[in-house]
C-alpha cells in the first residue's frame, strides 16, 4: 500500500495550500474504505462504522492546514477512527470502560490480491477459521498487516503499542495459524 503514499502527499497538499475539492474527493476514495473496514471491525455496526470513517475524513478536511505537519496520514486517520470507535463503544457501555483488547475481532480474507486470488474457497474459509480462534490483538495486528498492508510501525502507531509488541503478536498469529492448518491438514 506504500504505492500510494506520493500519491497522498500530493493530494494532502492540493487540500492543504488549494482547498482542492476534487483532490479531497481522491484522498477519501483512497482512506475511506480502510478506514470503514478498521471501524467494523471494532464496532460490529456498518452504519457506526460507515459514520466513524465520515467523521474522520471530515476532521481531515477540517483540519486541512495543519495536514502539512502530519508525516503519515494513513497513521493519523487511523488513529482518529480508533479513538471515535472506542469512544462509540464506551458511549454504548453503560458500566466499564472498554480497551481494544476487549473487542471481539473477526478477520474476513476478501481482499483480492494476487496471491488471495488463487487460494481455493476452502483453504480461504479454513484460514478464516483459524483466525477466528486467534487472541483479539492477534486478530487486529494480523488483519491490519495482512488485509490493510500497513507496517509494524504503522500499526503500532494506530493501536498505541509497541512495534515489538506487534511482531510478537503477528508471530503469535502466524504460529497458532501454522499449527491449526498444519492439524487441518494433517501435517503434523
Amino acid at each position: 500500500m506504500s504505492n500510494h503514499l506520493p500519491d497522498l502527499k500530493h493530494l494532502i497538499n492540493q487540500v492543504a495550500l488549494y482547498n482542492n475539492q476534487n483532490a479531497y474527493q481522491q484522498l477519501f476514495k483512497i482512506l475511506f474504505p480502510s478506514l470503514f473496514r478498521f471501524s467494523f471491525f471494532l464496532l460490529k455496526s456498518k452504519e457506526l462504522a460507515e459514520e466513524v470513517a465520515s467523521d474522520v475524513m471530515i476532521t481531515l478536511w477540517r483540519n486541512r492546514l495543519k495536514l502539512l505537519l502530519i508525516d503519515n496520514i494513513k497513521v493519523y486517520a487511523f488513529v482518529i477512527a480508533r479513538n471515535l470507535s472506542l469512544n462509540e463503544l464506551n458511549k454504548n457501555s453503560r458500566y466499564e470502560f472498554i480497551s481494544i483488547d476487549a473487542i471481539e475481532i473477526d478477520v474476513f480474507l476478501d481482499s483480492l490480491t494476487p496471491e488471495q486470488i488463487y487460494i481455493n474457497d476452502e483453504l480461504r474459509k479454513k484460514i478464516e477459521m483459524a483466525t477466528q480462534e486467534l487472541p483479539n490483538r492477534c486478530k487486529l495486528v494480523f488483519k491490519l498487516i495482512k488485509e490493510e498492508g500497513l507496517s509494524y510501525k504503522e500499526t503500532a502507531a494506530i493501536l498505541n503499542i509497541s512495534t515489538k509488541t506487534v511482531d510478537a503478536q503477528l508471530v503469535i498469529a502466524i504460529k497458532k495459524l501454522t499449527s491449526i492448518l498444519k492439524a487441518e491438514f494433517n501435517l503434523i
